[in-house]
């Protein structure tokens, strides 16, 4: 018997919507966003959003649904995507869960720790430390508080860094052992999941020509007027891949070349980023390594029915 649900993963410019939205109009399913920056409004294009032609073709869920302002947390995108599932479920169709950010499928699939709320005041001075010893000397100390945390948390991530040691001292637990008495949200028998993983070169190349393409149709614009709003750094939407680098050149402080250039390189890290972490996170996840649509959806029919894609 065929799953409810199809989860279908994969670093950003990989071709996750269009195959998302061939399988939907094959089976009748509805989709719903599992990328962070997707869910506001503010990123349409930074974010490389369905286009609304896109979205007109089948129902699309929780995307540009949020304010800038309006920071989501992970738990926060688990309470709407299983009510939205609920709903799809409801009406007798399928549901496919398409998107880059892997917390929001391993929540779906692990399960969402319920980690005690940490004060303003303790994460602020864990923050304040992070910035004064450097990542190095931080990590050390992360690693005598929660060994399992800093082994596996990546370089440069500073919020999932100082949130597992702030963790660790407030509650007296390593972060890690929260996370170990999570249950999935998701029945194994509900959902079946494939990662696109295209050559590195090929998503490389994407990735630049996707950039260059944005700054054509108002990227520059758009991180312009998200910047100008002087919200606080720390909110999800202002971490969006490229947002500095093209407000930067909108301020006439760099050239668009050295704009374009800028963000790119951010893009490809990105990229990498999120495909080590679905490496590492989903090995048992069948992959689709093409690259065009059409041979991505041959190497995903058989993907579909693989009694492995449900394991992570």
């Amino acid at each position: 018997m065929a799953p409810r649900i199809w989860l279908i993963a994969g670093p950003t410019a990989s071709g996750k919507s269009a195959l998302a939205l061939r399988l939907a109009e094959a089976t009748g399913a509805e989709i719903v966003n599992a990328d962070a920056l997707q869910i506001y409004r503010d990123l349409r294009i930074l974010s490389a959003r369905p286009s609304p032609d896109d979205e007109a073709r089948a129902p699309h869920h929780l995307f540009g649904v949020a304010d800038a302002a309006d920071g989501w947390t992970v738990g926060r995108w688990l309470k709407a995507t299983l009510a939205i599932l609920d709903k799809i479920e409801a009406r007798g169709r399928p549901a496919i869960v398409v998107g880059g950010t892997g917390l929001y499928f391993r929540a779906l699939t692990r399960g969402l720790a319920d980690i005690p709320s940490v004060s303003k005041d303790l994460q602020s001075v864990i923050e304040a430390s992070f910035d004064a010893l450097g990542e190095s000397a931080f990590r050390d100390q992360l690693r005598a508080a929660d060994p399992d945390a800093e082994a596996r948390i990546a370089a440069n991530d500073r919020q999932r860094l100082t949130r597992a040691l702030a963790v660790a001292e407030a509650t007296g637990r390593p972060l890690s052992a929260w996370q170990a008495e999570t249950h999935p949200a998701l029945s194994a028998d509900a959902w079946l999941g494939a990662v696109l993983d295209p050559p590195r070169d090929t998503l490389h190349a994407r990735c630049d020509e996707r950039l260059a393409l944005m700054m054509d149709r108002g990227a520059v614009e758009e991180a312009a007027a998200l910047i100008a709003r002087g919200l606080e750094d720390r909110l999800p939407a202002m971490k969006a891949v490229g947002l500095r680098e093209l407000a930067a050149y909108a301020r006439g402080e760099t050239s668009r070349a050295e704009a374009l250039a800028a963000a790119q390189a951010a893009t490809r890290q990105y990229a990498k980023r999120q495909t080590t972490w679905f490496r590492n996170q989903t090995p048992e996840w069948p992959r689709v390594t093409a690259s065009d649509l059409d041979n991505q959806w041959r190497e995903l029919a058989p993907a579909l029915t693989a009694p492995d894609a449900r394991a992570i």
